[in-house]
């Protein structure tokens, strides 16, 4: 025992003096200057991810999902129904990324994210200063300097701060049973909605005895106010149903052709806007479910009134619109003829008074204040001014937006007698409630339309829309069909099932995987063009882990793979970068990238 024990000491002594003579990790990096090898654990669990979309989009959020499953992420899709339900959920944070659309209904690109991104904008989340900014300088400047400013604003929008995930751009396309309909008289525009009082039957006998039947995905109604929506739902209702002081032709110009205005004209300075209105369009309602002819002239009271409420935040419970026109400052009635002679037009060539005279049978001999004393046959005109709050002639794209659409002040303010602050949405009626046109003990018809169409009544199946007898009568602007039945399918595959055997006339917004079917049949004409609505993902930026962190968000933004999207659609969808892409070319570019999507999960796994 003794020898064992004396022969372990003397080796541990040996050892221990030998010091080198044994190594360690820690030895070797010190000799190698190696950090020494440690035991590298990684996350490979998948990061949950909601998804929120409408079932419409459905063939969307699936390639989405596959996308993201493919990329690391575990998707729960939250599908709703139709648009009030998806806004609902959308507006209650229950998403974490949305599947997201936006037409630039308006031509210009200021429409295409000021009420998107802009902090305090009618659909944004967004409270960025920086995007603020750069929106606001790009309103005021030329097409030439706003391309640098818009590539800047994507940058920052898409590629620094991934508050959205671009998808595609969509073609504009709509199909025409051309046995039924004369196809040359059927509009399609770049971005303004269907105009249906150019559109007429191959047999024109056919005007007054049959309707016109189109077809809607949305049966339930945002609101008949045009200031009170700005979606899918009531865009081309309110459009066919309101007259603005201008229009857009199909090539996005601004025109003052088929609106309530002969001639519009700038200022020098680009803040003073005039506008010389006709006489020939009268308010139509609805009488024991006819549209009739109120006799009351649509005038400079109304346009006043309508966008002082439309710039005016406070005017109405849940205004969707007023970003639109805030840079609208004051609106008012022109009185002194001699002013218009006193001031030059933008152009530097000619007066005011010039311009709005311009092709006109009567020259401008008085200006009245009462619309009932217009006489334009005998020189009798109301004229408004509108200035806005700083140089900023994008305002005219936002009056031909329907949103600017002319209500009758005298109408609506019989209407609206709520207080604004105190609204109860369980008793307050305001104008334009869809429940007030809905079949039913509710009905009670309150609608006064300026434009060439009103709507008689609704239920889950279609709206009726009857002719506006005051509207242009015995020009060529005058609505050619009596009446317009809206049929609501919400199912593509069924829209176009009701326009093959003809219980629809025209499918308007036709999926592009329906392009070859419609191809195919002999009584169908295919109308396309490239549009100006943008497909995208819109990132929760208040109660989620996608609100508190970039890289979250980067990880999903390139695991979005556009031409996969593409090639689904047989590439009859265009790229997009942001909701600006289809009016400004920037040059910037998302490209899908999995070593990206690693990184930038690894990075949200590490800082958890």
């Amino acid at each position: 025992m003794k020898k064992s024990s004396l022969l372990v000491l003397l080796l541990t002594f040996v050892l221990v003096a030998s010091g080198c003579s044994v190594k360690t990790k820690t030895d070797v990096a010190d000799k190698t200057n190696e950090p020494a090898p440690t035991e590298t654990v990684t996350d490979q669990s998948p990061v949950d991810i909601e998804l929120l979309g409408m079932s419409a989009s459905e063939s969307d959020l699936n390639i989405i999902r596959d996308q993201l499953t493919k990329n690391g992420f575990n998707v729960k899709l939250n599908i709703q129904p139709d648009y009030g339900s998806f806004k609902a959920q959308e507006d209650a944070g229950n998403f974490d990324i949305a599947h997201s659309g936006w037409t630039t209904v308006t031509g210009n690109p200021d429409y295409a994210v000021r009420s998107l991104f802009k902090t305090g904008g009618d659909y944004s989340i967004l409270a960025d200063s920086e995007i603020d900014n750069l929106i606001d300088q790009a309103a005021t400047e030329s097409p030439e300097k706003y391309t640098e400013t818009y590539k800047q604003l994507e940058q920052r929008l898409v590629f620094d701060k991934a508050y959205i995930a671009p998808l595609y751009i969509s073609l504009k396309s709509q199909a025409v049973n051309k046995d039924i309909l004369n196809v040359d008289s059927v509009r399609l525009s770049k971005s303004r909605a269907l105009a249906w009082e150019d559109i007429d039957f191959n047999d024109t006998s056919k005007r007054n005895t049959d309707p016109l039947i189109l077809t809607q995905a949305a049966s339930v109604l945002t609101s008949l106010d045009p200031i009170k929506g700005n979606d899918g739902s009531i865009n081309q209702l309110n459009t066919n149903m309101y007259v603005r002081l201008i229009n857009l032709t199909d090539d996005d110009k601004i025109t003052s052709d088929g609106s309530l205005s002969y001639n519009h004209t700038i200022a020098e300075g680009n803040s003073e806007y005039y506008f010389i209105l006709r006489d020939d369009i009268n308010f139509a309602k609805i009488d024991n479910k006819k549209a009739v002819d109120t006799g009351e002239r649509v005038g400079a009271d109304d346009v006043i009134f309508s966008l002082d409420r439309a710039k005016d935040k406070n005017s109405v419970p849940d205004h969707r619109t007023y970003s639109l026109h805030e840079h609208i400052k004051t609106v008012e009635l022109v009185t002194d003829i001699a002013s218009l002679d006193g001031i030059k037009q933008s152009s530097g060539s000619g007066t005011i008074k010039e311009a709005l005279e311009a092709g006109l049978d009567t020259k401008i001999n008085e200006l009245v204040t009462d619309k009932t004393q217009a006489d334009n046959k005998a020189g009798k005109y109301q004229v408004v001014k509108l200035t806005t709050t700083e140089p900023f002639p994008q305002v005219l794209n936002y009056l031909a937006h329907q949103s600017a659409g002319i209500v009758s002040k005298k109408q609506v303010e019989s209407i609206n007698t709520y207080d604004v602050a105190t609204f109860d949405v369980n008793k307050d009626i305001p104008y334009g409630d869809q429940n007030t046109i809905t079949e039913g003990k509710q009905y009670n018809n309150t609608l006064y339309a300026s434009g060439p169409y009103i709507l008689s009544s609704k239920n889950d199946y279609e709206g009726i829309f009857l002719k506006n007898p005051g509207y242009r009568k015995g020009t060529s602007d005058e609505a050619n069909i009596s009446t317009v039945k809206v049929r609501f399918i919400a199912d593509a595959d069924s829209a176009l099932s009701a326009l093959r055997s003809s219980e629809i006339h025209l499918y308007y917004g036709v999926p592009e995987t329906k392009y070859e079917t419609i191809q195919s049949d002999s009584k169908l004409k295919l109308q396309s063009i490239e549009s100006n609505a943008v497909s995208y993902l819109l990132f929760n930026t208040s109660n989620r882990d996608v609100a508190k962190s970039e890289d979250l968000r980067k990880a999903v933004l390139y695991s979005i793979n556009q031409d996969e999207i593409l090639q689904f659609y047989n590439n009859n969808k265009i790229k997009a970068v942001s909701t600006v892409s289809p009016l400004v070319k920037t040059g910037n570019e998302v490209v899908a990238d999995p070593a990206k999507v690693k990184e930038f999960l690894d990075k949200y796994k590490a800082s958890k």
